[in-house]
């Protein structure tokens, strides 16, 4: 995916950053040795093949100057700080982390190493696979998913922080955050900003249900997941980690949205039953903010079409219909 974000950095950049890395005789020599990976749509990311023959993934923040969403700020320090919990609270498969490089000196933004891991990616090849399969996959994403809400935070919010006691609070404000983001674009969402301030308004109620402050890592999409030999080996992109409600998982969303997929395998393995009256509200909340995510962010990155725009603005309609509101 194409995107102003993408921190794009020139081969002796490179070279000199894998040697603060890993040390000047595993720098690469000659051609063939970086290729970018291209299926993510934030960072950019690139597989280095090193001098000795092994294989490591650059993964680099956006460059200073591209304003980003306001949740997306500092975000590579969120992921470094929510692969540490996962590695020594957990035993979801995550990656290590061989350096990470926050000086700026070398490069304009944060930037970390990690292994290259050699498995395939969930969401490239989901569509390929049988059906049996596939769900077994998706049950093991549930039970990960389970695990990583399972840790605890000391209250609602970044990981950094600052918290708060009320998780009311917080995602209200996290929804504000989205429609000032998109207020200041000029962002067409299709609805009045101050509708959709109502319209949570009159929902908010539902949200102080929640009152145990839990990891969750709202990204956790199938594109995420890396698999092999009928395991899922890895789980990568962490940056949108918080601590707050996991019913805001990706992997409930297909619940009301339909068009993310039949979440029935994700559940199962999750250990999730059916959704109460109140969750249900709450889960219409959580696709409201997603899908204006998903409108908004388009301005923000500066794609180089209208494919994005034009998929996820229905699904903002279909969003506002859960929550009482249709087109007139």
């Amino acid at each position: 995916m194409e995107s102003i974000t993408k921190n794009r950095q020139s081969p002796d950049t490179l070279r000199v950053m894998v040697e603060r890395a890993y040390g000047a005789d595993r720098v690469p020599v000659g051609d063939g040795w970086v290729s970018e990976l291209g299926h993510g749509w934030f960072n950019v990311a690139y597989r280095i093949r090193l001098r000795d023959g092994a294989e490591v993934v650059l993964k680099i923040a956006p460059p200073p100057q591209v304003e980003v969403m306001t949740y997306e700020r500092g975000a590579m320090s969120t992921e470094l700080a929510t692969l540490e919990l996962l590695r020594t609270h957990t035993v979801v498969p995550v990656p290590a982390v061989d350096f990470a490089d926050q000086s700026h000196e070398l490069c304009d933004a944060d930037y970390f190493f990690m292994p290259y891991v050699d498995a395939d990616n969930l969401g490239i090849i989901a569509e390929s696979l049988p059906v049996a399969e596939r769900d077994a996959y998706m049950e093991q994403v549930g039970a990960a998913n389970r695990e990583i809400n399972s840790l605890r935070g000391k209250a609602f919010g970044p990981l950094v922080g600052p918290g708060d006691p009320s998780w009311r609070r917080v995602f209200t404000r996290m929804l504000e955050d989205v429609l000032r983001d998109g207020e200041r674009r000029s962002v067409d969402i299709g609805w009045s900003y101050d509708t959709v301030r109502a319209v949570v308004a009159e929902h908010a109620g539902s949200l102080d249900e929640v009152t145990e402050p839990r990891l969750v890592e709202w990204d956790l999409w199938d594109s995420n997941v890396l698999v092999g030999d009928g395991k899922v080996v890895c789980v990568i992109d962490h940056e949108r980690a918080f601590y707050g409600d996991p019913l805001i998982e990706a992997g409930f969303t297909g619940t009301q949205l339909a068009a993310f997929g039949d979440p029935a395998a994700f559940m199962r393995g999750y250990g999730h039953g059916e959704l109460t009256a109140t969750q249900q509200v709450r889960r219409s909340l959580y696709g409201l903010y997603l899908m204006l995510i998903m409108v908004i962010e388009t301005v923000y990155r500066g794609h180089p079409d209208t494919k994005q725009y034009d998929w996820a603005r229905p699904k903002l309609d279909d969003a506002m219909t859960l929550l009482g509101r249709t087109r007139q």
